[in-house]
């Protein structure tokens, strides 16, 4: 990361920190949103952005960390801070999984990105089945206050959760910086560029796109820990559909795939005019379904059009600041 970007960062970080001190509970629980967005964009897009293996079950990994970690809870009492091992675990095999039936058979492109959607549909059904799990009609967790960490005398209180969130997105940013500019984030732009070029040079393209993916399923997995407790209630249709995958994704594709503070931007961007045009629409006593997703189109194909890199790309040049 270029010592132009520092300031920035330092002063966005120093106000997302301080934030919960002037903001009411309503503010602070759309940054959360965002922040669990930025994040989880973030980890998607190490395996696209940076390693060029497109996901769209990206729901799984979400899907299964808030499982595994719920049902411990849910059943046996185990904290969160501690099931989270088992939903990281559970989706690296996961992600090795695929990766490796994918990589080993020749299994690319828009063939990868439909077998990501059918473990996460294959997922969805299983556990919509799963009465141990709660199946269709859900799991609900009281979260204990013994379970919860006391975080600047925070005990169960939104800011709680959104310094947890701040805290994830903020390693998550770093891991990303560090991952772009180590021998893993040179081998991954290669291979993104061109495969085949990539293995003539000696590079194990297998090797390199399997950490990429199991690296983006563990981080996707602790994602979905955070989203079982902070919401209370998981149920498969919701958390491995694929409009899920699509939220996910979103975020790093308007703000700008492969960079690292692009998945940032295009959350932020996403979570604050979605939320805003909500209020708005309820100020007005108007009833129109959908308007997020409405939203997210009309921001989509915007950027498709008038910026196709991406918003972070052009605002850096703007800025003069480089990644």
């Amino acid at each position: 990361m270029k010592r132009r970007a520092v300031p920035w960062l330092a002063t966005f970080g120093a106000i997302l920190v301080f934030l919960p001190a002037v903001a009411g509970q309503y503010l602070l629980s759309v940054m959360t949103l965002f922040l669990f967005f930025a994040y989880a964009g973030q980890a998607w897009n190490i395996m696209m952005g940076f390693a060029g293996q497109l996901s769209l079950g990206h729901s799984l990994y979400l899907g299964v960390g808030a499982y595994a970690a719920a049902g411990l809870y849910f059943h046996f009492g185990i904290g969160p801070w501690a099931g989270l091992w088992l939903s990281i675990a559970l989706c690296v095999v996961l992600g090795a999984t695929i990766g490796a039936l994918a990589f080993r058979y020749g299994v690319a492109g828009v063939y990868f990105t439909l077998l990501t959607i059918a473990f996460a549909e294959f997922s969805r059904i299983g556990l919509d089945h799963f009465a141990w799990l709660g199946g269709s009609g859900g799991m609900f967790l009281k979260v204990a206050e013994r379970d919860r960490i006391d975080l600047l005398n925070l005990r169960g209180t939104p800011a709680m959760f959104y310094y947890v969130i701040l805290t994830l997105t903020a390693a998550a940013l770093a891991l990303s910086a560090w991952l772009l500019h180590s021998r893993a984030g040179y081998y991954w732009q290669a291979i993104r560029e061109n495969e085949d070029a990539a293995q003539a040079l000696g590079i194990n393209t297998f090797r390199w796109k399997m950490l990429a993916v199991v690296i983006s399923a563990a981080m996707t997995a602790l994602a979905g820990v955070f989203s079982a407790f902070y919401y209370g209630s998981l149920f498969p249709e919701q958390l491995f559909s694929i409009n899920r995958s699509v939220e996910i994704i979103l975020g790093p594709i308007i703000g700008g795939i492969g960079t690292i503070f692009g998945p940032i931007v295009g959350a932020a961007l996403l979570a604050l005019l979605a939320e805003g045009t909500s209020e708005i629409v309820v100020a007005f006593g108007w009833e129109v379904p959908g308007i997020k997703q409405l939203i997210y189109g009309i921001v989509l194909f915007a950027v498709i059009v008038f910026l196709p890199h991406g918003i972070w790309p052009a605002l850096a040049r703007k800025l003069k600041v480089r990644e």
